[in-house]
């Protein structure tokens, strides 16, 4: 039976949840409405500038269209903040964590095939259902698998364990790149944090407000040219 500091707490993380997503709502309204303006008149100045094949008019097209490239990348640094925002607030259902992984392989294999990588499942046939947020978890699972596949540029082998283990469950997702220094690994949960140029930094903390809002937990073991490997631990389902 749950205690009832776990329940205040739950609630408590709850509320900010709720007051996090609010505000990101909020500011992406505030964002989006001047950012659609601007879009608006570079493609007016660009449809003036068609007709004219001149030097300045090369010129000028060419700075347009970075200034259209800056707000796309605006755009979706804005839509991965609001996932981020709106990752504590869950949308709960009894499930086969096996179930949700087997779905998103199916996915994954094309792309991992192109790329050269074996996925390796090993699903425990006896694990106990859980209550997750199904498109929450399907969310961690591509970043996780995102990530993965971005570290191993000439193939490898990304693996998705599943286990039960004493009031919980545990998922474990293991990949054979390039692998992470102990600086990495220390700092790559903070929001904003990347190590790749044009990345937004806040895949993984998405990730890791997703397991906590589960009342879960993950952790990272990785070394440089050894891969790395992600542990999640999500809590059983209860009987009330």
């Amino acid at each position: 039976m749950t205690s009832a500091l776990n329940t205040n707490e739950r609630e408590r993380l709850q509320a900010q949840n709720t007051e996090l997503a609010t505000l990101a709502g909020g500011l992406a309204h505030e964002i989006r409405n001047p950012l659609s303006t601007i879009r608006m008149n570079l493609e007016l100045l660009a449809e003036d500038l068609e007709e004219e094949d001149s030097a300045r008019a090369r010129r000028m097209m060419d700075r347009i269209g970075k200034l259209q490239g800056e707000c796309l990348s605006l755009e979706d640094v804005l839509n991965e903040f609001l996932q981020f925002a709106k990752a504590g607030q869950l949308d709960l259902h009894e499930c086969s964590l096996n179930d949700e992984v087997d779905t998103f392989l199916a996915f994954l294999t094309r792309q991992a095939e192109e790329q050269g990588v074996e996925l390796r499942p090993h699903l425990d046939a006896n694990l106990p259902p859980v209550k997750i947020d199904r498109a929450l978890i399907r969310q961690v699972l591509s970043n996780l698998a995102r990530n993965a596949l971005q570290a191993m540029s000439d193939g490898g082998t990304l693996e998705f364990l599943t286990m039960a283990q004493d009031n919980g469950i545990a998922l474990q997702v293991i990949d054979t790149g390039e692998g992470m220094d102990s600086k990495t690994v220390s700092k790559m949960f903070q929001a904003f944090y990347s190590t790749r140029s044009g990345g937004s930094g806040l895949g993984l903390p998405t990730v890791r407000r997703i397991i906590e809002a589960h009342g879960g937990t993950i952790a990272c073991e990785s070394e440089p040219g050894r891969g790395t490997r992600f542990t999640i631990l999500l809590p059983t389902t209860v009987a009330s």
